[in-house]
This record gives C-alpha cells, sequence and structure tokens, in this order.
C-alpha cells in the first residue's frame, strides 16, 4: 500500500511484467495499448516465461529510490478493457517496477531507430521504445528484440 505522505500521479496507460522487466505502454486513447499488452502477455507465456498484467488504462505511479513504481487503482485492479467487450478478470500483479516505457504514435512519428531514447517520469529517467499505435504486428518484433525474449534471446 502506498504512503499517504506519497503524491501518487495518475497515468493513462498499461503496464505489464514481463519476467522482472515492468513495460508502461502509454498513447492516446484507442492507440492499441491494451491489445499489445494482452498480445505481449500471450507470447510471453506461450514461451513458459511469467507475463502479468499490473494494470490496464489508468495507473498509479510514484518515484521511489530513483525508480518508477506503477499500480492500477483497487477499483479495475485484474481487469482488462478488451475492445468492443469491456473489462475482463485477467490474472496481475499489484505493482512493478517500470524499466521500459512503449510509447504508442503514428507511423509518421517512429525514428528508424531508437537505441537510445529516453522519457523522464516522476523525475524517473527510462528507456523508451516507440511503436506504431495499432499495429501489433509491427511492435511485437520490436519488444521481442529490446526485451531479449524468443527469437532474440
Amino acid at each position: 500500500m502506498p504512503d499517504a505522505a506519497v503524491k501518487l500521479r495518475n497515468i493513462h496507460g498499461t503496464a505489464i511484467l514481463i519476467g522482472e522487466c515492468g513495460v508502461l505502454i502509454t498513447g492516446p486513447s484507442s492507440a492499441g495499448k491494451t491489445t499489445l499488452a494482452l498480445a505481449l502477455l500471450d507470447h510471453c507465456r506461450t514461451r513458459g516465461m511469467f507475463s502479468r498484467l499490473v494494470g490496464d488504462d489508468q495507473l498509479f505511479s510514484d518515484a521511489r529510490g530513483g525508480r518508477l513504481l506503477c499500480r492500477a487503482p483497487a477499483s479495475i485492479a485484474g481487469l482488462a478493457e478488451v475492445h468492443g467487450i469491456g473489462p475482463r478478470p485477467l490474472a496481475f500483479e499489484p505493482a512493478a517496477v517500470i524499466d521500459l516505457v512503449v510509447r504508442l504514435v503514428e507511423p509518421a512519428d517512429m525514428a528508424r531507430l531508437q537505441d537510445e531514447t529516453t522519457e523522464t517520469i516522476d523525475g524517473c529517467r527510462l528507456p523508451r521504445i516507440d511503436v506504431a499505435r495499432q499495429n501489433v504486428a509491427a511492435a511485437l518484433p520490436m519488444l521481442m528484440a529490446r526485451l531479449s525474449i524468443q527469437p532474440f534471446s
């Protein structure tokens, strides 16, 4: 439970945990945050890797010891909103330290090579990768390579 003195920030995004790596997916509404998160979770699960939802659509974050910690509000913890159907229960972790920010952007706004891109959230500087919004087929190989997930492990 967060310390009452800690000021939490509300982030519009989806967070997942893959192994020990926390991934924060951000982007505008209907950009495909949940769809990408579910695809990554499924990809990892089918390869025997630990993967869980942390929170979908809305997250509370705070910086602790120079690391960004995210958690879902209690009212939506363990729920993922499936487009056209609504919220559905899903196995989840109560919180995760974020190690990578994935930003969903228009394809024209993506840099070709992004090895050194970062983003600062709550004073924490995090590596960031931009992927095309609503394009899971293109995003999965980029994220698997960045996270060293099979076949890139």
